[in-house]
Parts: structure tokens; sequence; C-alpha cells
């Protein structure tokens, strides 16, 4: 259950960028590599800021394949292959590790809301094919409409000696205590909820995966990297500094904001697709203010 010693720390979930539509793989390789050169631990790769469900199978693909290029043995690639179909899934975990990712992120099935018995045998059979690389369950059930239960992973435990972690996108903090009191310290929990960053940290998180670090790879980073070495003072001043950032990423729906704010910083293109729209002006009034408020130097 210990995993790789990799799998801590703060792994960037990636925006996938756009440019007239189609996705802009020369800025994607571009924004992994600022990602290995800030120090981040690992990047993920069309994970819900990644925009998958506007995304393609092979367009998935694609984006591990020019990760790993982009990263070049710098830091791990973590590919989000989960779908709500079943077999999608399966299909896309086998195509992610041939092509080389060093670890998969599986979302529970959205809209489908299956029973806990159903979860059991999704997650099972995707870690079968997985191949033996570190496979991480993602419980996000504001999205999922379905949330995995403490029982629920410790069954697939006992039947997947790969399943190696979860990403917990929600404020419930008793779920992480039951989770690594059930089955370990060594079972990595990872913080998908931004504004609880350093909260799931202080309670045994192995790591986050924050939207933020999109932005701020290094504070992130050094955020994670202060509780890993019990100075606790200067992750609690991190996460107040990035709180304001941290809550701005949900003005919208994710990556909305995030992408705009990317676009003033002059890090990356607003751009995303249907049914998602770009920033409106009350919005970027918003975003505007906040980073004025976070002295974030903009372009333009």
């Amino acid at each position: 259950m210990s995993g790789p010693d990799w799998l801590r720390g703060s792994a960037t979930p990636r925006i996938t960028p756009f440019r007239d539509g189609a996705v802009d793989y020369d800025a994607f390789e571009a924004l992994v590599d600022r990602q290995a050169r800030a120090g981040s631990d690992a990047v993920v790769v069309t994970g819900t800021t990644g925009e998958p469900t506007s995304l393609s199978q092979a367009e998935r693909l694609e984006l591990v394949r020019r990760a790993r290029e982009a990263a070049n043995g710098r830091l791990p690639v973590i590919a989000s292959t989960g779908s709500a179909n079943h077999a999608d899934t399966l299909e896309l975990t086998r195509e992610a590790v041939a092509a080389g990712a060093d670890a998969v992120l599986v979302v529970c099935p959205a809209f489908v809301r299956p029973s806990e018995a159903g979860l059991v045998e999704h997650f099972c059979q995707t870690a079968a094919v997985a191949d033996g690389i570190p496979l991480l369950i993602y419980n996000i059930p504001g999205r999922a409409a379905v949330a995995i239960t403490v029982a629920a992973v410790t069954r697939i435990a006992e039947r997947a000696p790969n399943l190696a972690g979860l990403k917990h996108a929600s404020p419930d903090l008793d779920f992480v205590t039951e989770l690594l009191a059930a089955i370990g310290d060594d079972f990595r929990v990872f913080c998908g909820l931004e504004s609880y960053t350093y909260p799931m940290l202080a309670l045994g998180g192995a790591g986050v995966m924050s939207a933020v670090a999109n932005l701020f790879p290094e504070q992130v980073k050094a955020l994670c990297a202060a509780v890993i070495e019990g100075d606790h003072a200067t992750a609690v001043a991190l996460h107040r500094q990035l709180y304001g950032i941290n809550r701005a990423i949900f003005l919208d729906t994710n990556p909305v904001p995030l992408k705009y704010m990317m676009q003033r910083c002059g890090v990356a293109s607003g751009e995303v697709r249907l049914p998602l729209v770009p920033a409106g002006p009350e919005l970027r009034a918003k975003l505007d203010r906040v980073l004025s408020e976070h002295q974030v130097p903009v372009s333009g």
C-alpha cells in the first residue's frame, strides 16, 4: 500500500490550452516545462482543470505523450483516465500506461450514480488494467454526484495492490481521518479542494493537486514541503497568502477563472471549450481585483 516515494507533494493539475478551438500542444509542453523548472513534484494531465469532458480520447492520450516528452524525466506524469463510461475508462487507462504514464487518476463515474458494489468493481477492474502502476481514486462528489466511502476504498485496497491513494475534492475532513485510520498512513491522500490545502495536509495528507499551482507552483510546492518538514508556521502563512486566490478559482466553473488569471499574468490563453465560456466582464473585474489585492503582476 505504500506506493512509490515520489507520490507526495504538489502534483499540479495542468490546464489544457486551446488556440482557435484546437489543443495548443506547444503551449501545453511549455507549461509542463514551467512546472518542472518550478520544482513541482508531478503533473496531472486531463484532470478536472484540464477539461477532460471537452477532449476526445485521442487528444487526452496525446497530452499524456506530450507531457512525458516535456517532462523529460524531471517529474512524473499522472494521467487522469476516468470517464462515465466503464469501457472507455479501461481503454484510456491501458493506453495511458502504454504512453508512459507514471500513475493514473480515475474519477468516480459522473452522472451514473453507481452503488458501492459498482464502484468497487469499476475501480478494481481499472486497477487491473493499469498494469501495476499506481492508481489513485478521484473522489469529487460535487461533480460526480456520487461519493466513495471509506468502506468501499478499503474493499478496493484489499483486491488491488496498486491502489496507492485518493484525491479528495470535498470539505469532509472526517473522511480523511477515518480513511487513514482504516488503511494506514502510507495511503496517499491528496487534497483536491484548494482552500482546504493546509487542513488536509495537517491531518496526514500526502500532498495536493491544486489548480492554483498553475499560477504559483513554487508557493504550493513550498507549502507542501513545509508540512512534510514539520514547519507548520510557514505552512499556515503560505496557506493564508494563497487563500484569496484559492477562493477565486471557484468564482465560476473551474478552469474559467484560472485561465483568465493565467492570461492576465501572461502565462496562457483564457480560451475554453463549450459548454464552458470565457470569463465575462463582471467576472473579469472580480478576478482583476483579487490579482490586485494579492499584488500579482499582470500584463496588458
